[in-house]
């Protein structure tokens, strides 16, 4: 029978902690489970592997044993035999048994789907009752793509998503941000063997808008004005989220000069009445095909200054 690295099988190194192989075995048994894997023979091959590494290298006196003998495990039979007969000769009277720590108690694992090796290395016996009892690990994590505008993203919602055949009814909250993860706890995979359900890590993807942009809580938007609106100053109307508004423009307004409009930008996650504020840049359009009578003021605004 051939050796069998039960520290690759977990893919551990020799020397790793208890909590190391713990934590590997519940990685990979969530991974090769058959309930994850039906019908899949190669699956469920895979997970006997794993389950028996983990019998051996989680139990300090099976490790023991297992790296004491390592690929000279075929030697182990003759030990055993010699220390059922009740002696190994030239060392008073102790066995082989004994000096590997005394009374192993295992279960008989003929019908367990342990490897012939396993049985020949260990032996064949009964197993503690904390042996007996399968490991409980959580169930596998869930991920999805929520996708919104950014005007949807900008007010709190109710949708209906499906992952992995389940429907669930979700709130949204207002200003969540582009790529922003959030995690419902349980709603992800069934638990095996009394361990917890999964979680499901929602992630939304917030669309750009052709109107405003988005840094943060703040909203940005380009608002354009003529050439005598900008000199003389005026008003225009602003589109917010919200709605319109009407904003005052100062004479002498420069071309891409900034105003803001405080409060009237994107709303605070999970701050209900706090919002960031609007910026608003103007675009100052140059007049072209002007008249003779507009040409001649123009000039004489010229010789004025």
């Amino acid at each position: 029978m051939a050796y069998i690295d039960y520290y690759k099988v977990l893919g551990v190194e020799r020397n790793a902690t208890a909590d190391g192989i713990k934590k590997a075995y519940r990685k990979l048994a969530r991974k090769w489970h058959p309930d994850l894997n039906p019908n899949d023979d190669a699956a469920h091959k895979k997970f006997q592997e794993i389950n028996e590494a983990n019998e051996v290298l989680s139990d300090p006196e099976k490790r023991k044993k297992y790296d004491q003998y390592g690929e000279n495990w075929k030697n182990a039979e003759a030990y055993e035999n010699a220390g059922a007969s009740g002696g190994f000769g030239g060392r008073g009277g102790q066995s082989a048994y004994q000096s590997y720590g005394g009374n192993f108690d295992f279960e008989d694992f003929g019908a367990t789907g342990y490897s012939d090796f396993f049985e020949n290395l260990f032996g064949r016996g009964r197993k503690s009752n904390s042996q007996r009892t399968a490991s409980a690990f959580k169930g596998q994590d869930y991920h999805g793509e929520v996708h919104l505008s950014l005007r949807d993203a900008a007010a709190t919602h109710k949708q209906t998503i499906e992952i992995n055949g389940k429907k669930l009814r979700i709130t949204i909250p207002a200003g969540v941000a582009n790529e922003q993860q959030i995690k419902l706890k349980n709603q992800g995979g069934s638990g095996m063997n009394g361990g917890p359900n999964g979680d499901l890590y929602i992630t939304f993807i917030v669309h750009p808008d052709p109107v405003f942009k988005r840094n943060g809580n703040d909203l940005y938007i380009r608002e354009t004005i003529d050439l005598y609106t900008a000199v003389l100053g005026g008003e225009v109307t602003i589109e917010t989220l919200d709605g319109k508004v009407k904003m005052t423009v100062k004479p002498g307004t420069q071309p891409e000069s900034k105003a803001r409009l405080k409060g009237k930008g994107f709303p605070v996650y999970k701050k209900e009445g706090h919002f960031g504020d609007l910026f608003v840049t103007y675009n100052v359009v140059i007049p072209t095909h002007l008249s003779e009578r507009q040409e001649e003021l123009f000039r004489e605004l010229q010789q004025i200054k």
